[in-house]
């Protein structure tokens, strides 16, 4: 078997398996900077044992996206971009959807062009940054609501 075909075929497993508590997890371990402990994970999940949040990191584990220190704690072995989490990029600690920069651009871009034309404003321009603006504040905030949780 090729290596594009391995590569593939694990996409495929990850993307499979990856949902419900386990991409929850999984969220949560991308969304901070250092690694946690079985017990960390449940509290700030709200889990109702650690033997749950236990299994669903093995069940990482062994799809290799999540790995062990030598204190027992967890931390991402690799960003994986499969199903929601190919809408979300990472900035600092927080998980943003792609689309939030569209929208910021085409805000401040009206608001700019506002501004420095008031008393002459070309209104095909306000129209089109409008939309634009509209339509990506509008799919920004439909990816934020599939989040994992």
């Amino acid at each position: 078997m090729s290596k594009g075909s391995e590569d593939a075929s694990d996409q495929k497993k990850i993307e499979s398996e990856l949902r419900g508590k386990a991409l929850q997890i999984y969220w949560h371990m991308l969304s901070r900077r250092e690694p946690l402990g079985v017990r960390e994970i449940q509290k700030d999940l709200g889990f109702s044992s650690p033997s749950v949040v236990h299994h669903h990191l093995d069940k990482l584990k062994s799809l290799k996206v999540v790995d062990q220190d030598n204190y027992g704690r967890y931390f991402p072995a690799k960003k994986i971009e499969v199903g929601i989490l190919q809408s979300f990029t990472r900035v600092g600690s927080r998980m943003l959807p792609r689309f939030i920069f569209y929208a910021l651009f085409f805000t401040t871009l009206l608001a700019l062009y506002v501004s420095q034309n008031l008393f002459s404003l070309n209104l095909f321009a306000v129209g089109f940054a409008l939309v634009a603006a509209l339509m990506s504040w509008y799919e920004t905030l439909r990816v934020w609501r599939r989040k994992p949780f």
